[in-house]
């Protein structure tokens, strides 16, 4: 990939995420089709994000396992919805060791089927209720348009799986977990989302109910970052998953699944990336700070090193992750270099600074009106950095918030004509009502759109059905989507 200056992001959106992503080191390409690597600095942000959710899940009770990557095609075919839904983006894997296979395998693109076909071995009495198992883990779906992060043909995943022995449990379970996404997502990624049902024509393959959280993207359009699932007894009954309740009854579980992938990283680059390269959430940065020692001879670079070394430790004893840049190079490529990859703060500190016990501080974007540059005393680094990174935290969510809430239109008593021209050609989020009918939902694919979620909102007297103009249901969300 190039080097070069970044396209306009304003101008060429695709454009401009192409460059930036290699630019800024996060991926490669690779030989494989559809697939990229990761480089360290991308790999990083996974790291964290999996630190982060990896801590809350077990809070919440759910246990870490690990499935094997090669799924045995018959197990597919036991629960007809679900391999009807995947059946395109199949990988399979016909011959091993030098010989055709008597029966193929599928390289995962979700564990739903030998999970269960495990739990069949696990669950037998409501003693080993609820089960709740996680596997951060890659999977492979075969894309034939791909884009790093958004769509490639293997990703990076974790997908939760769990059994109750009541529905009510499983609903609780399900919701439960998108409200630890939702958290993520809001307040780590900085990314405002709308929560919602998915309708029955978008849920996933063998569910009852598909919840998601829909994010807006720069270009108008919506990313799904995430979903949450209540699978009831569809997997249960068709991997005989069985287990005997309280009263000796034989009875299935009902059971959930939910996940969440490398596209959250997609997600935080396009919505608060800039024309000057990446700008990183504090929360998934590698280096939430980098200290940038200047110096001219040898001595002030013994005396400024020092100094540095002795802030970053410092820094690193309050939980902030901070690189030393001490590269020989001039200070204002390493200023470029770090503005590309988005390090939230940087720290400047040249023999000046040693003398007067300070440093320079510049955060990667500030408020409209604020100083690009303050003096820190070392004395008051620990707490000044704890609160800039906070307000960078804030800043980034209430700039997403506000674009979104500008391309948000509502047109709950409106028709599709009056609002789809303006999906088709500008995207943007609309607010809309709907009958529930799957016919007045098709009729969104004229204009390139789909209901993403159906809003937990109350439904307006006066509000109508975009397709039929008959009285609304519910309230949905109305957008193009990646």
């Amino acid at each position: 990939m190039s080097s070069g200056k970044l396209p306009s992001k304003s101008h060429d959106f695709f454009g401009w995420y192409n460059e930036v992503i290699y630019q800024a080191q996060l991926v490669d390409e690779s030989p494989t089709r559809g697939c990229v690597v990761l480089r360290p600095y991308g790999y990083a942000l996974w790291e964290n994000i999996v630190h982060i959710m990896d801590k809350r899940f077990k809070e919440k009770g759910i246990e870490n396992a690990y499935f094997p990557l090669l799924i045995p095609e018959s197990f597919l075919k036991k629960e007809a919805k679900h391999v009807e839904g995947f059946s395109p983006e199949l990988a399979v894997v016909t011959h091993a060791g030098g010989k055709q296979l008597e029966e193929p395998y599928v390289i995962r693109p979700t564990s739903e089927t030998i999970i269960y076909h495990m739990m069949a071995r696990w669950i037998t009495s409501w003693r080993d209720l609820p089960m709740q198992l996680n596997q951060w883990a890659n999977v492979v779906r075969w894309e034939m348009r791909t884009r790093p992060f958004l769509r490639t043909s293997e990703f990076l995943w974790q997908e939760g799986h769990t059994a109750h022995a009541t529905r009510e449990e499983a609903l609780e379970k399900a919701k439960e977990m998108l409200g630890v996404y939702i958290k993520f997502i809001t307040e780590e990624l900085c990314i405002p989302i709308f929560a919602g049902e998915k309708t029955p024509k978008e849920r996933f393959a063998g569910g009852d109910a598909t919840f998601t959280m829909e994010g807006m993207m720069p270009d108008g359009k919506a990313l799904q970052m995430g979903t949450s699932h209540l699978l009831a007894h569809s997997f249960p009954a068709a991997y005989g998953v069985q287990f005997q309740d309280k009263d000796g009854q034989m009875k299935s579980p009902w059971c959930t699944s939910w996940g969440t992938t490398t596209r959250m990283i997609g997600a935080a680059v396009m919505v608060h990336g800039d024309d000057a390269g990446l700008v990183l959430p504090p929360a998934i940065a590698q280096y939430q700070v980098v200290i940038v020692p200047i110096f001219k001879t040898d001595e002030e670079k013994v005396t400024v090193l020092a100094a540095a070394n002795a802030q970053k430790q410092a820094l690193e004893n309050a939980d902030i992750r901070v690189h030393i840049d001490a590269r020989d190079e001039r200070p204002g490529a390493k200023f470029f270099h770090w503005e590309l990859r988005g390090v939230p703060i940087r720290l400047e500190l040249g023999p000046r600074d040693v003398a007067q016990q300070s440093l320079m501080m510049a955060p990667r974007i500030v408020a409209e009106g604020a100083d690009r540059k303050i003096t820190v005393a070392f004395d008051a680094l620990v707490g000044t950095v704890h609160g800039a990174l906070k307000t960078f935290a804030q800043l980034l969510f209430t700039r997403a918030k506000t674009y979104r809430d500008a391309q948000l239109s509502n047109a709950t008593k409106g028709t599709l004509e009056s609002f789809g021209k303006n999906i088709e050609a500008y995207n943007g989020f609309v607010k809309a009502g709907w009958c529930f009918d799957r016919a007045c939902e098709e009729a969104l694919v004229a204009y390139k759109g789909s209901i993403r979620c159906i809003l937990d909102e109350m439904v307006p007297d006066e509000a109508q059905c975009f397709g039929c103009q008959k009285p609304a249901t519910h309230v949905v969300l109305a957008a193009k989507s990646y």
